[in-house]
């Protein structure tokens, strides 16, 4: 796991020093200073900085080809590159390294980008300047596991693993993204291609790009895709799941360095850790929190015979060190995960390099409760089962009539198994209360912000373009679309990648694999998500590793009291003096922002969500917008505990 930082800019006179400059800007990613280099020449400039995990000797970037025409550098894992390597030494071709890296670079010369994207199974963000043809090449993961973002404005190009580099080139314009405000504050971060920063873009997951002179052109590799196989029975199914998912896991397994688990309470992660059975998995608890995750996980772990390591966290330490992770994020993330995720991959990189985790098994199996299940009552879950059932005329119909009456119990749940998904599905991360299914809704957004940032955005209408893509499909495949291509992939491994690069981890995630995925797409919506539970077949499948009803055990994530914490007058104080500092004016209507907070404090609504929303864009605007130079010297850094595990050995 690593860094890349690239740029294509005639003007720039010193490459060198700006290339740089702009690595040791990511010098979290990649602490090996040894494995770490670059590489200039009049039309492009490339950085890597490296985190040895395979070939720890021998793998310092850029990597080039035999006659040093072509050369890579990249940021992942190809987790089957041990069978292409054999067919590349077949083909001819000549290798210096052991690396997963050279293949992405011999495969692209056998096969050409296209060629090289259809074999390869894993996560990355890779960069090849082909000086045979003067045209960089790029391309992101299936899923968007590493990040990739990519900056143009006149004639300069930038690409990157971080954002924060950017701004260390010197014809990078530094500016906020206005229209990215409000769906941040609806979403809890921001569902746009553009990033917080004007004209910097996500590059899209599963793409590929060249850029030659100033022709810069982007083409689509894989999408997900939902052939469904009504043949295969069920038992066929838990088989082909867990044959699936055991083959993932063995080949995440794969590194020449320590690998552990991160292990909750929930099936997901029980799941990978008894497959994977590494000798340390590590867990995270809140000295006040609702629920107490880690017990529970001990016992799985003290039954299979683990090593488990535990942290607890308290609220000074997560205020104080809030603004740190919010800076490593690039982009503002209130998901309250960050949390103990920063946490958890500070434990593990105590004693491991490589941590394998559960994210994704949720958007693949239909792991959500807001894809159907909306309601604990039988008879309402049964009798909406059979509305489901209807033809799907009929069905809209109905779910109008249904929209249309006053609130009742289950009214949620009989329009949500009548009505068309594009027309109310605002994705998993925005639910916690059926009454108010955003964080802010549109108005409510619109009414604390200043005009300038206020617009007739809605979260629904975010989706429309994706939903129209798979409209033909089942109804729960059409949300687990939505989720893969939004909250999966600008939440949940955002926060997944940037948090633990911060502590120069490589965090995997053996169920976004495209052969999982392919398999998972292809199971009836009834096997996934029907009146019994989420995840049902997936369930199934994990019972066959773990204790008897673990696999039933609903999914908390690691709870993060955010509700206590703002109650408690130490924290509504710290939360308050960051509301009123005068800068806050100029984005929203402080006035409106300081009552809700107060609000919330003397328990007259439930804002917490709202609350923190905010609090987090303006600890990361804070960052980035009024004080950048004392970020940057603050927290720009390889982790004290990165750089002692290195000092020790463990790591080469």
């Amino acid at each position: 796991m690593c860094g890349i930082i690239a740029f294509s800019d005639p003007s720039v006179t010193n490459k060198e020093a700006t290339i740089q400059s702009m690595m040791k800007m990511i010098a979290h990613r990649g602490p090996n200073i040894t494995g770490s280099g670059y590489y200039t020449n009049d039309q492009v400039a490339m950085g890597f900085r490296r985190l040895s995990v395979i070939d720890l000797q021998c793998g310092k970037q850029p990597i080039y080809n035999e006659d040093s025409s072509i050369l890579i550098t990249y940021n992942g894992e190809i987790y089957n590159f041990q069978s292409l390597r054999k067919d590349l030494i077949t083909a001819g071709h000549q290798f210096t390294t052991h690396t997963d890296t050279e293949v992405l670079l011999h495969g692209y010369e056998e096969w050409g980008m296209a060629g090289l994207l259809q074999r390869v199974r894993g996560m990355f963000a890779f960069l090849i300047w082909d000086d045979n043809q003067k045209t960089l090449y790029g391309a992101r993961d299936f899923f968007g596991i590493k990040p990739l973002y990519y900056y143009h404005q006149d004639q300069t190009f930038i690409f990157g693993s971080e954002i924060k580099a950017f701004l260390k080139h010197p014809h990078f314009h530094k500016a906020l993204n206005k229209e990215a405000v409000k769906p941040f504050l609806m979403n809890q971060y921001n569902d746009l291609d553009e990033s917080f920063f004007k004209n910097v873009y996500r590059f899209p997951a599963g793409h590929w790009f060249e850029l030659h002179d100033q022709d810069f052109q982007i083409h689509e590799y894989w999408d997900a895709h939902y052939q469904v196989n009504y043949q295969r029975s069920e038992t066929e199914t838990i088989n082909a799941i867990d044959q699936t998912v055991k083959e993932s896991v063995k080949l995440h397994n794969i590194a020449d360095v320590k690998v552990g688990s991160f292990l909750s309470e929930g099936v997901d992660s029980s799941y990978v850790t008894t497959v994977l059975h590494p000798q340390e998995v590590f867990s995270v608890n809140f000295d006040n929190g609702p629920y107490d995750e880690a017990s529970v996980a001990k016992q799985l772990a003290d039954e299979e015979g683990l090593h488990f390591n535990q942290v607890t966290v308290d609220a000074d330490e997560a205020f104080h060190d809030f603004p740190e992770m919010q800076y490593h994020l690039d982009e503002p993330d209130s998901n309250p995960s960050v949390i103990p995720l920063w946490y958890l991959c500070r434990l593990a990189r105590k004693k491991v390099t490589v941590v394998l985790s559960g994210e994704g098994a949720d958007e693949i199996f239909a792991g959500y409760v807001n894809y159907g299940l909306h309601t604990k009552n039988t008879v309402i879950k049964v009798f909406a089962s059979g509305l489901h059932k209807l033809p799907q005329g009929i069905r809209y119909k109905l779910a109008h009539g249904i929209q249309k009456l006053p609130n009742f119990p289950g009214k949620v749940h009989l329009y949500s198994q009548t009505a068309q998904p594009s027309e109310y599905y605002v994705g998993e991360s925005l639910i916690y209360d059926p009454a108010q299914p955003t964080i802010f809704t549109s108005s409510q957004a619109n009414d604390v912000l200043q005009p300038e940032y206020q617009n007739d955005l809605t979260v629904n209408g975010l989706y429309q373009k994706d939903f129209a893509k798979v409209q033909h499909v089942e109804d729960l495949k059409q949300m687990q679309y939505i989720d893969l291509h939004h909250f999966m992939l600008n939440d949940i491994l955002q926060k997944a990648d940037k948090i633990s690069m911060a502590h120069s981890l490589e965090l995997r995630v053996p169920f976004l694999d495209k052969k999982v995925a392919e398999l998972a797409n292809s199971i009836p919506s009834k096997y996934l998500l029907n009146n019994k539970d989420t995840k049902y077949i997936f369930r199934k499948a994990a019972n066959r590793h773990l204790p008897a009803d673990w696999a039933k055990r609903p999914k908390l994530g690691f709870p993060v009291p955010v509700k206590t914490w703002l109650h408690e007058d130490k924290y509504y104080q710290e939360v308050k003096a960051l509301f009123s500092q005068p800068w806050v004016k100029d984005i929203f209507d402080q006035d409106k922002i300081l009552q809700l907070l107060d609000d919330n404090y003397h328990d007259k609504i439930d804002a917490r969500r709202q609350v923190w929303n905010i609090y987090t864009f303006l600890t990361w605007y804070q960052l980035y917008f009024i004080d950048f130079d004392g970020a940057v010297e603050k927290y720009s850094h390889v982790q004290p505990d990165v750089a002692e595990f290195i000092q020790n050995g463990t790591l080469v």
